[in-house]
């Protein structure tokens, strides 16, 4: 157990090799209950979303969910969150744990003009995270709701082993899944039941190790308040509209995220990144991929530095050679 984004939160059970493979291959389930949660309702809900994100928040519907993110107003983001709409005028917002407080000032500084009500629903919600190729066909016999129906980014009321739950057809694994939404009350009782049904526990190093894999950024390492985030390859998130921190975003970056391998020599965050022995960037997640069999790591590097054709990642003061890699290391199998 260690402390994260304010919470203890288990790093590994059976080992994080076993986790990994369970998620890769079958099922886990993550406890990411110290997720915020806010509500936000009233008659400008969404003109007030489309205020503060910069993707089009008018493109959902009720029942469907979206990836956005809160800019601020130097070209930097306050966070990367998920927006789900459950009816018209209502939406859940999904805000990292860490930045529960930041981000409930920024959203209520920017309310004036718009009739809008926000609450903060984080203590209310336990959040489980099944993820894996046989999440849907080990939950499907204990709920009443056809899963097959159900594409990615859907929200939905159902029942899961008969308590009423939310459920979200969405991860942070690359794999597929269903994040469940349920009353704090029942986490532990609805924990135990996924255990028993042979869905395998998993903790934050599994969970970092597989996010990495599939290329997903993370806060406070590939996104942050200095971070410019069009740095990344989530350009596809900034929609041609108006919006809280639009013209931040319209700088151009001065450096680009890329993915690295190695060969042996597992790299870690903040580790210098050089090409012909001068340092361009540094290393923002690393670790050694469980399915791939070798180093991997994504890095902020100098935006003319993304095309050279070999780079050396320096660790404990010695350069140890690293290829370019394309983003997503892995992708999920059809």
């Amino acid at each position: 157990m260690v402390p994260f984004g304010g919470w203890d939160m288990p790093v590994q059970y059976s080992g994080l090799k076993a986790e990994h493979e369970a998620v890769r291959t079958s099922a886990g389930v993550f406890d990411v209950s110290h997720m915020g949660e806010f509500r936000i309702t009233g008659p400008d809900a969404l003109k007030f979303l489309q205020h503060v994100t910069p993707n089009d928040v008018s493109k959902l519907r009720a029942g469907r969910a979206q990836y956005n993110w809160l800019p601020n107003d130097r070209g930097g983001l306050v966070d990367d969150i998920y927006i789900y709409m459950a009816a018209e005028g209502e939406y859940l917002m999904v805000v990292n744990a860490g930045n529960i407080d930041k981000d409930w000032a920024h959203l209520n500084a920017l309310t004036g003009g718009f009739d809008v009500k926000l609450a903060n629903e984080s203590d209310r919600w336990a959040l489980l995270a099944v993820q894996g190729p046989k999440a849907a066909e080990l939950l499907q016999p204990h709920t009443d709701t056809d899963l097959g129906t159900k594409k990615k980014n859907a929200y939905f009321s159902a029942k899961l082993f008969g308590q009423d739950v939310r459920l979200a057809r969405t991860g942070y694994t690359g794999e597929d899944g269903f994040e469940v939404f349920v009353d704090a009350k029942d986490a532990e009782a609805m924990w135990d039941r996924l255990l028993g049904i042979g869905i395998t526990p998993a903790g934050l190093g599994a969970r970092d190790t597989l996010r990495l894999e599939a290329g997903f950024p993370l806060y406070g390492h590939e996104f942050g308040d200095d971070i410019h985030p069009l740095s990344s390859h989530y350009g596809w998130v900034v929609k041609d509209k108006e919006h809280f921190g639009r013209e931040g975003l319209r700088q151009t970056p001065t450096q680009k995220l890329i993915g690295l391998k190695l060969d042996k020599v597992p790299v870690r965050e903040g580790y210098p990144v050089k090409v012909g022995g001068q340092v361009v960037g540094h290393v923002t997640s690393g670790t050694t991929s469980p399915t791939l069999g070798h180093p991997i790591a994504m890095a902020l590097v100098s935006a003319e530095s993304t095309d050279a054709d070999a780079y050396e990642v320096e660790v404990r003061g010695k350069d140890h050679p690293a290829q370019r890699a394309e983003i997503p290391f892995y992708t999920q199998k059809a």
